[in-house]
């Protein structure tokens, strides 16, 4: 049982040594390739805020004036009767009516977005293929493995930063939500 184990371990090794090879090989190429080309469309070449901005058509209400130039005393707050129940929860609406999401930042969005995530898994199988390349110190010669923690954590760097752009997408959206 324990060989079985051993052997499907080993054989998951070689093939995560198969594919990172293959990423670092191929993968990588082509990638930086296609996110050029991405790079020169219209979509992104020198592009501005105003080619992105769009207008959300919402009324600014008009400012709150405190009494901070005056000699009048503050305003008495309103006290609430608990006493007497409400129906339901106060709706705030736009009088225009709903907002739509900024259409450009939007196909910017589906642009961009499978990349950052495959940016993200492709990291995770750089960082599982070095974890697995790093040799047991036995002889005290550890300078190869420095390198290898070092390259580990540059791609870890990597990772959380792709999924931290990953995470602002989703939040874009939920705040347009809220």
């Amino acid at each position: 049982m324990a060989d079985s184990t051993t052997k499907k371990v080993q054989e998951y090794k070689e093939s995560l040594k198969t594919k990172a090879e293959e990423l670092i090989l191929k993968g990588f190429p082509e990638t930086i390739v296609k996110l050029n080309e991405i790079l020169e469309t219209a979509q992104f070449r020198n592009r501005e805020f105003t080619d992105v901005h769009q207008d959300l058509n919402i009324p600014i209400p008009d400012p709150i004036v405190i009494n901070s130039h005056t000699d009048l005393p503050p305003a008495k707050k309103t006290k609430f009767d608990n006493s007497i129940s409400q129906d339901g929860t106060k709706v705030m609406i736009l009088p225009s009516g709903a907002v739509p999401s900024n259409k450009h930042l939007t196909e910017l969005v589906e642009i961009v977005k499978p990349h950052i995530r495959k940016l993200v898994e492709d990291s995770n199988l750089l960082k599982m293929w070095i974890s697995f390349m790093i040799p047991k110190i036995e002889d005290g010669n550890n300078f190869g493995v420095s390198i290898q923690e070092d390259t580990l954590a540059e791609v870890q760097s990597v990772e959380s930063e792709a999924a931290a752009f990953f995470d602002q997408i989703s939040r874009y959206f939920i705040s347009r939500g809220m």
